[in-house]
């Protein structure tokens, strides 16, 4: 049979790959004149006539089946054409295996169906219905041992299925000799597992839904043919058998898979839970993680939990979820108490403190837990200062002998200026002086001076953090950033409004610590109300001038410290105030306490006298006030921002009458040594200075000093005092700021010279009286009778008596003191010329020889003592030689003269201490 048509030429086949019972489409040329003349179609060599459904010459629609090959040609053969050829070629992939509750939208094999309890993974159980070459590629198995893997990836496992899953273990013992190119396949075959698992029940009808059509299609034909037949409605009809054999196969279905369905329900139901559980385990953790982080202290992992359940469950609407974030919410309202217990707990650090708010602040604590701690450290401090004092007055009335300060010597915890003067004095005049104290002094701080010292370092370790955690409050850095963000607003008007109330919880700080200082140092400066809150202390004695100076400094130093906080000064003020007033109480009792060391250094007179005629006293008593001044240089001193103690008019008043009262104490401690009985001067302390001359060695020999000595003395010692001693001493007062100087030296002098004129005056009465009284007794010794006398052959005896007293004055003031002697004789001989002129006016009448005698006495006395005439004694003289009748001749003028140098040249050794005096006094 000739073939009058060409062979048909298959172009093209869509798919070009597919599994078995894939239905293509095939293109080409000369496919058939109509579904008669198609014969024969092979694709990869399996006959798929019997699903060809021809459409036209150039296309045939036909189902792939079970081919042998791979990979082959489609072959079409026509009556009219024979066999034909092909241009393109069909691949046949491996169909996936489906498990028995897998969805399919074509009839299943069962012969090829896989059974996965046959499956060599034995425990798996079969209802996770998991793949076992999840890649898609075939599995070759390594030779690596099974105990080396498990070391390798320690706590790892090659089991997908398994959270702890190790990719690199799967590989290794499935895949080790895979190439890179079939791993790049196998990731593209997860993907599109991945998105098939992801389509669900909608990729399955897209898979199936030309199958779906076909059975339309078929059911549609069926009723369109009995509609034809008109067996429609006919009892019995093929359809109604149909039917009921569909329903049939339903049922049975239902039956024979009923178990398996329910299982399989069960299993998804379980599954989908422990999903769920296993997804959400976090919130379901929650609540039990967040108690045992609480208790191990790691409150940032509970609250980085917390914002986290809070961001993904705080407005969840599943039941299960709202139950569980209540228990955690539950939870974090005992760690906010927790916190906020610890956050007002006392004491604590700062940097506890911090991180305790910043916590409250993550956690969004109700109130403000920062200003809170504020508050309680607040009063924790004050309870502090309160507690510290209550301690101390405790403790001192326990204790009232310890640490007391007292004011006399033989109990002073502190060593004696004057006691060292003393010493230094006896040891430069050579002594064998022995101190009746220890030369160690046991240094005790008294009870206030402890208190003040504990008080201001209580306060410098606590107020520092508590002003550096109102500044983190102010800027916000107490905060987390979000908490920072979230609540700036709020923060700064609260801000503003705390910040009258903080400068209020600084005042009342500042001045409870003032208040606590005034009622130990300056109990008079407060109420009497706040006595029992502030006071208390019940000391009598009063803290001396160098623990007054201590604690000055002290709070000195804790100004300083609180300044260098950037605190304000208004803040401040009260203790600048305290410091002034102590500063002032400080000046009143170092002066107070000068003015009874000085009272005391009448008992510390040795009456050694230098070669100026001077005694230690007067060394002393400036030494004394020096010290005393000097131990007042830090006091008086005006730190930046203090005002001067002498500011105060009623001040300046009162430390010019004490600096007043010293002088006049120790002038009145002269008074007391110059008329002091002999039978009360201790000369068992006195030692003999081998570094001076010997100018009076009578005194040397027994220790013992006439009151008229002591009255020389004393007067010498006043007159270097108004020479020097006071005007040193006004410089000092002057070089330390004293106010109202002049009058302090005016007054010290004007005491001081009323003094010394007073007891100058009993001298000259001790020593002119006895030498007065004598002339007149002298002059008419043996009836002597101006009127009838022998003439002149010289001085009588009186006068040389006379003479010889007071040379005996002269030597007595000597030896005290050189500068003195003028002083003294002059007064002398004024005494002496005033009653020799008052002689000479009473006699009646002189004769020649009687006029020559007295002429010549009242002359030889005049010549001798001519250096200590003023002119007082010069008009006595003046008046007594008037009284007398002129020399009328030469030759008694004569006389008189040989007479004159006759007396003078007899007692030339008597009379050379004048003419020494005047040698002295004529270089000066």
């Amino acid at each position: 049979m000739s073939r009058s048509r060409q062979p048909p030429l298959v172009t093209g086949i869509s798919p070009n790959e597919g599994i078995p019972w894939t239905k293509v489409t095939i293109r080409g040329e000369n496919l058939g004149t109509g579904p008669t003349d198609l014969i024969g179609l092979t694709i990869c060599g399996h006959n798929c006539l019997l699903t060809a459904e021809w459409m036209s010459a150039s296309k045939i629609v036909c189902r792939v089946g079970q081919a042998k090959n791979d990979k082959g040609d489609i072959i079409v053969t026509t009556k009219s054409g024979g066999k034909g050829t092909s241009t393109v070629s069909f691949k046949l992939l491996k169909p996936e295996k489906i498990g028995i509750l897998d969805q399919s939208a074509v009839w299943v094999d069962e012969m090829n169906y896989y059974d996965m309890r046959t499956d060599r993974n034995k425990g798996i159980p079969p209802l996770s219905l998991r793949p076992a070459n999840p890649l898609g590629i075939e599995i070759e198995k390594s030779k690596f041992p099974q105990k080396d893997l498990e070391m390798l990836f320690h706590g790892m496992s090659a089991d997908f299925t398994s959270e702890n899953f190790s990719a690199a273990w799967y590989l290794i013992e499935n895949h080790s000799t895979t190439s890179f190119e079939q791993l790049k396949t196998a990731v593209t075959t997860l993907k599109r597992q991945a998105n098939k698992k992801s389509e669900g029940s909608l990729a399955y009808v897209k898979g199936g839904l030309s199958t779906f059509f076909e059975a339309q299609d078929a059911l549609s034909a069926i009723h369109q043919k009995l509609e034809a037949d008109g067996t429609e409605k006919v009892e019995g009809s093929m359809t109604q058998k149909l039917e009921n054999v569909l329903n049939r196969a339903s049922n049975t279905a239902d039956t024979l898979f009923q178990e398996v369905l329910g299982r399989k329900d069960k299993a998804d139901s379980t599954r989908n839970a422990l999903n769920v559980l296993q997804r959400f385990k976090f919130l379901f953790n929650l609540p039990l993680n967040i108690e045992r982080n609480i208790q191990k202290g790691d409150y940032d992992v509970v609250i980085n939990d917390y914002e986290k359940a809070k961001s993904l469950f705080g407005k969840t609407e599943v039941q299960v979820f709202k139950k569980y974030y209540a228990e955690v919410e539950t939870r974090i309202e005992a760690l906010r108490e927790l916190l906020l217990d610890k956050l007002l707990e006392t004491p604590s650090t700062l940097h506890d403190q911090k991180r305790y708010i910043r916590y409250l602040s993550d956690l969004h604590a109700p109130g403000d837990p920062a200003w809170q701690c504020i508050g309680a450290q607040h009063k924790w401090i004050l309870q502090l200062m309160h507690n510290c004092k209550e301690g101390y007055v405790k403790d001192l009335k326990g204790n009232p002998g310890l640490h007391s300060p007292m004011l006399d010597l033989d109990n002073d915890v502190r060593p004696s200026v004057l006691g060292h003067l003393s010493q230094t004095a006896s040891l430069k005049r050579g002594s064998s002086f022995q101190s009746g104290r220890d030369d160690t002094w046991r240094y005790k701080t008294p009870y206030r001076v402890a208190f003040v010292e504990k008080l201001t370092k209580l306060v410098l370790s606590q107020l520092p953090n508590f002003w550096k955690l109102w500044i983190s409050y102010v800027n916000g850095s107490l905060f987390s950033e979000t908490a920072e963000k979230s609540g700036q607003v709020e923060r700064s008007k609260n801000v503003r409004q705390r910040q009258n109330d903080f400068k209020k919880m600084i005042q009342e700080v500042m001045h409870s610590l003032v208040k606590l200082i005034r009622g130990a140092l300056l109990p008079l400066s407060i109420r009497e109300g706040e006595m029992r809150q502030y006071g208390g202390w019940e000391v009598k004695s009063e803290l001396s001038g160098q623990w007054l100076a201590h604690v000055i400094q002290t709070i000195r130093l804790t100004y300083e410290s609180l300044t260098a906080l950037e605190i304000p000064n208004d803040m401040l003020q009260t203790i600048q105030d305290l410091i002034l007033d102590l500063r002032v109480r400080c000046v009143m009792v170092t002066l107070q306490h000068t003015a009874e060391e000085i009272k005391r250094l009448a008992e510390k007179e040795d009456w050694i006298v230098d070669n100026e005629g001077l005694t230690s006293l007067p060394c002393q008593f400036e030494q004394c006030i020096v010290h005393s001044l000097q131990s007042l240089k830090v006091v008086l001193e005006c730190k930046p921002g203090e005002a001067s103690v002498f500011q105060q008019p009623k001040t300046q008043e009162e430390v010019c009458q004490l600096s007043i009262n010293i002088m006049q104490v120790f002038i009145y401690c002269l008074e007391q040594l110059s008329t002091k009985p002999d039978a009360d001067i201790d000369t068992t302390h006195l030692s003999v200075d081998v570094s001076s001359p010997d100018l009076f060695g009578s005194i040397h020999e027994d220790f013992s000093l006439t009151s008229e000595q002591r009255l020389l003395i004393v007067l010498s010692n006043c007159r270097h005092l108004e020479r020097r001693t006071f005007l040193n001493i006004a410089e000092h007062f002057e070089k330390h700021n004293f106010q109202g100087i002049e009058k302090i030296t005016q007054v010290s002098m004007a005491s001081l010279k009323e003094l010394d004129q007073r007891l100058f005056e009993n001298y000259i009465e001790l020593k002119a009286d006895p030498i007065v009284g004598s002339l007149e007794p002298g002059i008419y010794a043996g009836y002597f009778d101006w009127k009838d006398c022998l003439p002149p052959t010289g001085v009588r005896n009186y006068l040389k008596e006379a003479l010889v007293n007071i040379i005996a004055v002269h030597a007595e003031v000597f030896t005290i003191s050189k500068e003195l002697v003028p002083r003294v004789l002059s007064k002398v001989v004024e005494a002496v010329s005033e009653e020799l002129s008052r002689l000479m006016q009473c006699v009646s009448s002189f004769s020649k020889n009687g006029a020559l005698q007295a002429r010549l006495e009242i002359c030889a006395l005049r010549d001798t003592v001519a250096i200590y005439l003023t002119p007082e004694s010069k008009s006595s003289f003046k008046q007594a030689l008037e009284a007398l009748p002129q020399l009328s001749s030469g030759a008694d003028k004569k006389l008189l003269e040989e007479l004159l140098n006759k007396f003078k040249s007899s007692m030339h050794l008597q009379l050379t201490c004048f003419q020494a005096a005047s040698s002295t006094m004529m270089k000066t």
